[in-house]
Formats: structure tokens, sequence, C-alpha cells
């Protein structure tokens, strides 16, 4: 009979042995199973099944012999690709170049590696562990791991469902950019037609791109504070989006896994085509040197630290319960070390590609508006009739093209400062100026990028593709958010495993609704609010408290005891040093520097004034700070929630069937006594008498030198199987 089975029965019913009481033993070796003394032979099916049906769980398997209930990837590829698809997203491509940008290129690159190697692969490492070994969902996992601490699977749903809201709508966005890059010309390489002489002042002012995207996509408001009607062309596709991703999440892993094969390798090949098209434009070097050039001076400013930490926090999914949900649905033989190294190497790399293309391409449109700059100002040059000797320029003024950057900047510090113009101003026209406009977050995406790619020959072509990978990137990082709700929520509520479909209908639909406040005028700006508040402070206290309860309440020697008889090979020690002091540190110090900067700067959001045709920093007023602090209160009130319950029901469930006790035993994993007898099927070390014996009815093959036997089963009445 499979230990793996007992074991999880155990578990489950939360009576453990020091021995047994493990969180997985994979299965060993079958032997002929002995006859009792009617010539029957014990069977594995009933009991666990009927333990685990009687408690709505629906994770345990084993491996070769995998519950038909639960679903099961169809390969080790479509398994890969989901965790790359989910952990690589849209801040590989737009927030981390934005980061290395403003925090000294090279050395934020550095300080990221070092925090991924000594931060990121280990806490990923063990949330793959923990949803392999244990086969549930993050609200699973965490409960089974410390009973009193079941609430953080609940924060974890919470949180992904507040990214859920926001994140399909970019790929609204990037549905509507792509189904207007299929227009010759592209709708943002110029101003709107002049009415009645009259060109739009808003978009001659700022640049089309700029226009298009704040006027004709968003129709943006001046402020939060004005909330305006939907708009009901992001309305349109926000509802596109949450149709696709529900057709796509409908069946499960089964369809979004089948998926996963465009929607994760697309980009890549997108990445590829750019970065070859981009290397050959003029001004990529300038933009790859502007990148590259490490200021380590940096290391010494604690923000940087914050956001090199929290890039690898976000980058690789920690706390969502997705990496998680993904995991549990392997094999428990299955080489988790291996694919948290794979993982994350292949999300550094995909960092580095995505800068690569950025700011090659920046470069080059840093480039043709320097040299539009260089143009203008010569043009205003040769307008002026007299200058004195030493102020004259010693290139040719008529002929622009023949004039490079680097002459003019050269005269510019010189002389040209001095140059004075009545009604005119003569400016320096530099490459870094123009390489800083516009590279945050969807201003790098939606105009930046998106202007370079309106110079490119063929530029239609250029637009669909990128936003098709846009599009791609969002869809796989937002099949692995809804995972992290659907997965948790069916392995602990058997009528919702029943109606999977319906489920996943009903969420979508809830999404949407709640949704269409994005798609008001002033929605992004809620966006924005939602990104930077509802989830990174709650996913910090997250992982806070999983590192908490796997290293210090359940102990990381066991941990590793665990993943040594799942693998059976055992992980570098240093894993536990990691988890118990590094981790966890480094986790408090960002938790306590997020807020700090929270209570000593207040919260501001970029907003398009339409009047000054220009961005104003804002800060949010009361009711936003209202709305920030109860959605940062909701996420995380499922922890203390969680663990106030427990208290509460060891002290109401006390008694003389000793119900204390047992949830004692729950929270700390400790022997239980052998000689009552259990509820549920225990594993207990055999005597000297019965090892001298031989085996016997009730006991197992030997393994690293211990032996068990299953005690009788005894239901009380009242009182179910499972313990529970």
């Amino acid at each position: 009979m499979s230990i793996f089975y007992f074991c999880q029965t155990v578990l489950l019913a939360e009576k453990a042995s020091e021995t047994s009481g493990r969180l997985c033993i994979p299965e060993m070796e079958k032997a002929p199973l002995p006859a009792d003394e009617n010539g029957t032979v014990m069977t594995e099916g009933p009991p666990v099944a009927q333990l685990h049906e009687a408690n709505g769980d629906m994770s345990p398997a084993v491996e070769g012999s995998v519950d038909p209930s639960r679903d099961a990837w169809s390969s080790k590829m479509q398994y890969l690709l989901a965790q790359v698809g989910f952990s690589v997203g849209l801040g590989n491509v737009w927030r981390f170049p934005y980061l290395c940008h403003q925090n000294g290129g090279g050395a934020f690159l550095l300080l990221y590696v070092l925090l991924l190697v000594v931060v990121g692969v280990p806490l990923f490492f063990l949330e793959l562990a923990a949803g392999q070994c244990i086969r549930q969902g993050s609200i699973g996992v965490w409960k089974l791991i410390s009973p009193r601490l079941a609430g953080i699977g609940y924060s974890s749903c919470v949180v992904c469902f507040f990214v859920a809201l926001y994140y399909n709508v970019i790929i609204g966005w990037s549905l509507f950019y792509l189904g207007s890059s299929f227009q010759y010309p592209l709708p943002w390489e110029q101003c709107p037609e002049p009415i009645n002489n009259k060109t739009e002042k808003e978009c001659s002012d700022s640049s089309p791109t700029t226009y298009f995207w704040f006027r004709k996509t968003l129709d943006v408001t001046d402020s939060i504070d004005e909330i305006g009607e939907l708009n009901i062309m992001m309305t349109v596709c926000l509802l596109a989006a949450w149709t696709i991703v529900c057709l796509a999440m409908i069946k499960g892993i089964k369809s979004s896994g089948k998926v996963m094969y465009f929607s994760s390798l697309f980009p890549y090949v997108v990445l590829l085509c750019f970065l070859v098209r981009g290397l050959l434009l003029d001004g990529a070097s300038e933009g790859l040197a502007y990148m590259f050039y490490p200021k380590l001076s940096i290391w010494g400013e604690v923000q940087v630290w914050r956001q090199a930490a929290t890039q690898v926090f976000f980058a690789l999914g920690l706390g969502f319960g997705s990496v998680i949900a993904y995991s549990s649905y392997n094999p428990p033989n299955n080489n988790c070390h291996r694919d948290a190294l794979v993982v994350s190497f292949i999300n550094l790399f995909t960092s580095v590609l995505a800068c690569l293309v950025v700011f090659a391409v920046l470069g080059f449109r840093a480039m043709n508006f320097a040299r539009i700059c260089v143009t203008k100002n010569l043009a205003l040059l040769s307008e002026v009739t007299s200058l004195e000797k030493d102020w004259l320029p010693v290139f040719n003024m008529s002929d622009p093209n023949s004039v490079s950057l680097e002459q003019y900047r050269e005269w510019f510090e010189h002389s040209g400062s001095n140059v004075e113009i009545p009604g005119k101003n003569i400016t320096g026209c530099s490459l870094e100026t123009e390489m800083s406009k516009g590279v945050e977050g969807t201003g790098l995406a939606f105009i930046a990028f998106t202007e370079a790619m309106s110079l490119f020959p063929a530029s239609p072509f250029w637009s669909a593709l990128f936003f098709l990978m846009m599009l791609n990137l969002g869809l796989s990082t937002m099949f692995g958010t809804m995972q992290g709700i659907l997965t948790p929520l069916m392995d602990n509520f058997k009528t919702l495993s029943r109606h999977k479909t319906l489920l996943t209908v009903c969420f979508c639909v809830m999404g949407f609704v709640i949704g269409l406040l994005f798609t008001q005028r002033c929605g992004n700006y809620f966006v924005t609010m939602f990104d930077d508040y509802s989830a990174t402070l709650p996913l910090i206290i997250v992982v806070i408290f999983e590192t908490l309860s796997v290293s210090w309440v359940y102990g990381a020697d066991r941990f590793l005891d665990d993943i040594e008889t799942m693998l059976k090979w055992r992980p570098p020690v240093v894993y536990k040093y990691l988890w118990k002091y590094v981790c966890l540190l480094v986790m408090i110090g960002l938790l306590g520097a997020s807020l700090l900067q929270m209570l000593f700067k207040r919260p501001t959001y970029t907003a398009w004034n339409q009047n000054t045709v220009s961005e104003m920093s804002l800060e949010y007023p009361g009711w936003a700070l209202g709305l920030l602090a109860f959605l940062i209160i909701i996420a995380t009130l499922p922890v203390p929630v969680g663990y106030l319950h427990s208290l509460l029901k060891d002290r109401l469930w006390q008694g003389p069937e000793g119900g204390g006790e047992r949830n004692l035993e729950r929270e700390q994993y400790r022997k239980c006594s052998s000689t009552e007898p259990d509820s549920t099927p225990v594993l207990t070390p055999l005597d000297d008498d019965d090892r001298e014996e031989g085996p016997s009815r009730n006991s197992f093959i030997p393994r690293n030198g211990e032996n068990y036997r299953l005690l009788p089963q005894e239901a009380e009445d009242g009182e179910d199987t499972t313990g529970v």
C-alpha cells in the first residue's frame, strides 16, 4: 500500500506522528500486498478517496496515479510555458527597462541579479515545492502547513482578483491599438485634419501619439476627481478581453495550457524581430550605451534597493498563488528545483532582451527628435542678421542635414547658450533629454515606443506585431492570475469544483462589471492606483507569512526533508538559511520601506492636463486615499481573521474529545499518541516484537530505517473520518 496515500490522509486529518508527519512522501516501489486472515488483500483506493471526498478535497495524487477528478498537465513543456507565461508579462517590457534607465542602467541590472539569486529563486522554489508536494491551491497549501495561518491563501486570492480587474483593462487597450494598427497611415502618425483652418492645439503642442493616447483612446479627464462618463470603445475592448480570458479558462488548464504554446512563445519571436530591426537603426548604439552605462553610486540609495526588490518580487509572481496552483498539477517526482532555476533564468533573459529592444528603438526615436531639434534651431539662427564673431557656428546653417548632433552640441555649449533672439529661444538638443521622455509604464508602450514605430518603414506591420505581442504577454499573465483564484477555491469547496465552468463564467462576468470603473474617462488614474498600491503591500505581507510558515512554524529542515523524500535528493542546505533569515529580513525591510514612503510622502499620480497640454503630478484626494486603505485592508484582512478564527475554534471545541489538543497538534505537527483509538488511519512505528515477527497485514515496507503500521479506523458518531 502506498505510504504517500496514507501520509496525505494523516495530514488532511491533521494527526501526524513525528516520523510520518511530513507534507508529502512519494510512492515507493510497491511490494505484493499481504492477505489478511480472510484471504482478502488491502486496497488503496477506497479509504483515501472516501476521506478526501468527505472533505471536498480533490488534491491527492501519486506519481503514476493521478486523481482523475484533478486536471494534470499534458506535458512538461506545457507546464513550463505556463509558468514562464505567467512570470513574464508586461512588466518585463515596460517596467524593468524604465527602472534600469532611472536607476543607473547596468548598476541596477547587477543589483537586480543579486536580489534575484538570494531572494527571488529561493522563494520561487519554496512555492513550487509546496504546491507540487501538497497538490492543492494556495488556500489548501497554507491551511495544511499552518492551520492558524490559513488566511494566507485567501489573501492571495483577493490580491489576484484586484490585479485581474485592472490587468484586463491593459489587455483591452492593447486590443484597441492592435485594431487601429490595420490602417495606413497609422492614426497616431499625424494630427487630425484642421477644422475651419484650426488645428487641434492639444495635438500640435504635444505630439500625434500623445494626443491619440490621451484624447482618442482614453479621452481622459484632468484629474481623478472628474469622474466622467463611460468610454464606449474601451468598454467594448474590456468586454472582448474578458471574453477571451473566459473562453481560454473555461476548461481549466486543459484549455489554457494549449493556448500557452502560442501566447508564451510568440512574444519571443516578436522581441527577436524587433531586436534585429532595432540594432540596424540609427541611434541604436547610443540608446544601448545610455541604457547600460553603470552608475554604481546608486547602490547607496535605499530607494533603488526597494525598487529592485519589488521588481524581483513581481517579476516571478510571488505571493499570487498562481505559481502554487500551476505546480499543484505536476506529478510528485517532478524536479521543481530545476524548474525554479529555469523559469528564473528565462525571466531574467526576457527582461534583458526587452531592455535591448526598448532602448535600441528609443535611441532611434531620440536621435530623430534630436535632429529635428537641430533643424529647428538652425532655422532660427538663419534669421539672425548679425552675430558676434565668437558666436558664429563653424558649420553650414543652410544645410541642416550636414550638421551632426555632436557638432551642434559642442557649439551650443561654448557659444549658443548666449545667443538671444527676441521672441524665440535657441535650445540645446540633447540625446539624453529625448531618451528620458515618456519611458515609464504605459507612456513607454503606448506613447514612446508607438511614436518610434511610426518612423519605421511599413509602420503598420511593426505596430500590429508589437501590440499582438503585448496582447499575448498580458493574456499569459492573466491566465496565471485567474488560475490563482479558481484553483484554490475549487480545491477547498467541493460544490465549486463540480461547477468549474459556471464558476469561471461568473468570475469573468463579475470582473467585467467591476472593471467598468476603469473604462470611465478617469479610469486610467484608477488603473495607476490599483497597480501601485492594491497589490504591492498585501503581496509583500503574504510572502512574509509564507516564508514564516515554512521556515519557522513548520520548520525549514522538515520542509527540506519533505522535498528530499519527494525528489529523492536533498536541495542544498543554503536554502534553509536563505528562507529563515535572508529572504525574511529582505521582505520585512521592503515592507518597512514601502510603509515609510507612504507615511512621509503623500501618494501621487500623474494626470494629463488638457489646458496646459502637459502631464502633472497630483496628490490623491482624501476619498481616494480612503479607497487605497480599504483595498489594502481587504486584501490583508484574511490573515489575522484566519488566525483569530483558529484560536476561537480551539477554545470552543475543547471538551472530552480533546478537540483543543487536536488543534494544537495540527498547528505544531508533533507526534500523536498511538495508544488511543483515532478516527483516522495513523501510521505509527512498529514495536520490537512486530519487527521480529516480520511484516503483518497492517505493516509496510521499511523506508529509511522506519517501519509503520495502520491503526484501526474507528469513526466517532457525528465526526467524519477526516478529523476536520
